[in-house]
């Protein structure tokens, strides 16, 4: 007799596909659906496939994970409403704000709960990192927390339409930030291996937003 059916297990690529996929389709669509005559037309395309490649990966991570986790229902919240923003208006400096919400507010959750001793971290990831004691938690929630604090200011710095072009920023959205995100938490690993992190094909990063 079998008991209450089991949970999916995680994919590590899968996970990986869900968090990038819409942003590598966001810059793709971007550079494609550039034209010369309307300069915003690359950023309405790529933002209108960036809306409808984070509802297929909300469909494609409950029906092949079992669940839909919190960073990827926050993408998907923010990104839908400012993407709608975006293409109503016609002006891309709405989805170019996103990421600098979604960086504050998980800056705000992780640094405010490790002030108050807790580790946010563990719930937002929903305990991926298989093995890791709360003290390593607590280290991975304060670290992250810093970066993302980090990583808001950055966006506020590359968005600025004075400073930078939306190309320019696309880009560094996409594989600059990316790239960094990656190298950040595999600076964390050794840390985390002091406290207990067994390594597997489950672990989930925090979103690139």
């Amino acid at each position: 007799m079998s008991g209450t059916p089991s949970a999916k297990k995680p994919s590590g690529t899968l996970n990986f596909v869900l968090d990038f996929g819409p942003l590598f389709l966001f810059f793709v669509a971007s550079k494609f659906g550039s034209s010369d005559t309307d300069p915003k037309q690359g950023a309405i395309v790529g933002t209108a496939a960036f809306m409808a490649a984070i509802l297929v990966a909300v469909i494609v991570s409950k029906l092949k994970l079992g669940k839909i986790s919190p960073m990827l229902k926050l993408t998907a919240a923010l990104g839908v409403f400012f993407g709608a923003l975006t293409i109503w208006f016609h002006d891309e400096r709405f989805i170019q704000i996103k990421p600098t919400i979604i960086y504050a507010f998980f800056a705000i959750l992780l640094l405010g709960g490790w002030f108050r001793g807790k580790a946010m971290l563990k719930y937002v990831l929903e305990q991926a990192y298989q093995g890791l004691d709360e003290k390593g938690w607590m280290k991975l929630s304060l670290s992250w927390g810093i970066f993302f604090f980090i990583l808001a200011g950055l966006n506020e710095v590359f968005r600025r339409p004075e400073w930078f072009s939306f190309d320019t920023w696309l880009s560094i959205k996409v594989w600059g930030v990316s790239a960094l995100t990656f190298l950040f938490a595999l600076a964390n690993i050794p840390m985390l291996m002091r406290h207990g992190l067994k390594l597997g094909d489950d672990a989930e990063l925090p979103p690139t937003a």
